[in-house]
């Protein structure tokens, strides 16, 4: 079984933490591997909540796609991204905690389509929200980085 070069994961975690989505949503790739993601999201009343003082469900969806994305990546070839076909998920219960959590899950990767779960909890534990999210794999769309990546898997 291959395993990820950790200096690669290293790398492309700090630049999407860097990148405009991922800083105005406070989202964080926290790790991620062949078959699963960490996702968290430091909760701003300010700038998560929807009028009624809960986390908005933008903000699900936006961490369900996120950590579905990352928990298919870990497994596909070098040189090969991914971009999302759907997206689909329940709500279980609203929140105004300070932290969102997202752990996903590779569930079956073809030659042109990936498949992840996601289930979000709060601080506590308490289970929030699940969804599922199919991905598109699309060949030679890599990382825009001014220096080489080091290989993806050792």
């Amino acid at each position: 079984m291959r395993k990820i070069n950790p200096e690669y994961i290293s790398l492309v975690s700090k630049a999407t933490n860097a990148s405009s989505y991922f800083k105005l949503l406070n989202m964080r790739l926290i790790d991620f591997d062949i078959g699963s993601s960490k996702i968290e999201i430091d909760v701003d009343p300010n700038k998560h909540f929807q009028p009624f003082c809960n986390v908005h469900g933008g903000v699900y969806a936006s961490i369900i796609d996120a950590a579905a994305f990352w928990a298919v990546y870990g497994q596909v070839d070098e040189n090969v991204g991914m971009t999302s076909v759907d997206l689909k998920l329940n709500y279980l219960s609203a929140t105004n905690g300070l932290k969102l959590i997202a752990h996903g899950k590779k569930i079956k990767l073809g030659r042109t389509l990936g498949y992840g779960q996601v289930q979000v909890t709060d601080e506590t534990g308490k289970i929030l929200a699940h969804g599922t999210s199919t991905l598109m794999i699309v060949p030679d769309l890599n990382f825009k980085f001014d220096e080489p990546l080091p290989p993806k898997f050792l």
